[in-house]
């Protein structure tokens, strides 16, 4: 594989977009920097087929990124390929509003080919290539310039083995037939709106102080300006404020603003600053939640009463020997929170639906209706039909 120098114009990034325009995928990763910034700064992108690589510097002087984000968003005969690329694809979107498509997430496929839930790169690599990953480079402050050959070397690795390792996988997906496993994961992950942050909806990232609608009112105005001050400020958002400290302020609201430097959490400087005058402004015109808005409260334990807990652990343990027979990671098949619901009695769930229903949905709802139970078959727990265990006992008693 030909590995090309820093990238670092226009007229190079052209050339090396065009050719890989013509591929059929390209394994594409991004270093970038967040820690005093609100929204992400990227520093590198690596980019790679089966034939070339390169590391392009986004931060070098003129160079137009337009080539390689039509390439990611425009073309959609080329597939990308990511590992864990949440944040990768969060930032693209921060760039031209788009998810790069067709998409396709090495970390999330792990789940349908074998147990792994979040498997690392490293551990990816070593899995499918027996290679060691240098870590030696994996805290770098990417922002700074000049990158040395080691850091670009190790930017570079992560796609030059992600373009070995995918065609690999997708031999397995194909050979297992569990693509089609993955399509809305990977429809969620090419879905713009999880990565535009609205502010109205940022207070249902924090622990909601209780049901009472005039705090949770209070929690979403000022969740809200909170999450306005930080972008506007381009700083991460507790560093205006920690989830606690907002949260506590929803439930018990300052009078005035010189209570404010008695709030843990907050400076003395809030009792006349102009930011906490702000707040208070944003508590005083805070209207309680509509009804609405308000979230669910998940019934539990009916119909089942006080066993509800003991059918929903009994649930996870069928998981994960389900899991283990056909060695997929629990996580892709359902949820701990779904679990607990299907034994409250909810039965509107994913895992009551397709692919799901016939690998673990089924059995599920069996279990919880009292048709299949555990049993102990050369020393392994398995899972056994109340009829099936009926006829083997009918047949040994005929026997004697």
């Amino acid at each position: 594989m030909k590995i090309h120098d820093l990238i670092t114009t226009t007229e190079a990034l052209t050339d090396l977009c065009e050719r890989l325009s013509k591929s059929e995928f390209v394994a594409v990763d991004t270093e970038f920097m967040r820690e005093n910034t609100y929204w992400p700064e990227l520093c590198l992108v690596q980019i790679a087929n089966t034939e070339e690589a390169a590391a392009i510097d986004p931060l070098a002087s003129g160079i137009d990124l337009t080539p390689l984000l039509n390439l990611m968003c425009e073309n959609d005969e080329v597939l990308k390929v990511f590992h864990a690329g949440g944040q990768d694809v969060e930032i693209i979107v921060n760039l031209t509003g788009k998810t790069p498509y067709p998409i396709f997430d090495t970390q999330i496929s792990m789940m349908a080919v074998s147990q792994s839930e979040q498997i690392g790169y490293a551990n990816l690599v070593e899995t499918w290539l027996g290679i060691t990953v240098d870590k030696g480079a994996r805290f770098t402050d990417w922002s700074r310039r000049p990158l040395t050959e080691r850091q670009i070397e190790y930017a570079i690795g992560d796609v030059t083995h992600l373009s070995v390792i995918f065609p690999k996988i997708l031999q397995k997906l194909i050979k297992t037939e569990r693509g089609n496993w993955l399509n809305a994961e990977m429809e969620k992950l090419a879905d713009a709106s999880n990565y535009i942050i609205d502010p109205d909806n940022s207070w249902k990232r924090i622990r909601s102080p209780g049901r009472n609608p005039t705090v949770l009112g209070r929690l979403k105005a000022l969740a809200a300006w909170r999450e306005g001050e930080a972008q506007h400020k381009n700083i991460p958002r507790g560093r205006i404020m920690r989830d606690e400290t907002l949260a506590d302020i929803a439930s018990h609201p300052p009078k005035k603003q010189a209570d404010l430097g008695k709030v843990r959490g907050l400076s003395a400087a809030w009792k006349d600053n102009d930011i906490g005058k702000r707040m208070m402004k944003v508590i005083a015109e805070a209207e309680p939640l509509p009804k609405e808005e308000m979230p669910l409260k998940m019934k539990r334990g009916a119909p089942l009463g006080k066993e509800g807990a003991l059918v929903a652990d009994l649930l996870k343990l069928l998981l994960k020997i389900r899991a283990r027979e056909i060695d997929v990671a629990p996580r892709l098949l359902t949820r701990a929170d779904e679990m607990e619901a299907l034994a409250a009695g909810v039965r509107e769930l994913k895992v009551l639906e397709g692919w799901r229903y016939d690998v673990f949905g089924k059995d599920a709802l069996e279990l919880v209706e009292g048709k299949l139970a555990f049993a102990v078959q050369d020393g392994k727990l398995k899972m056994t039909h109340i009829d099936d265990m009926q006829a083997s006992m009918e047949e040994a008693l005929a026997a004697e």
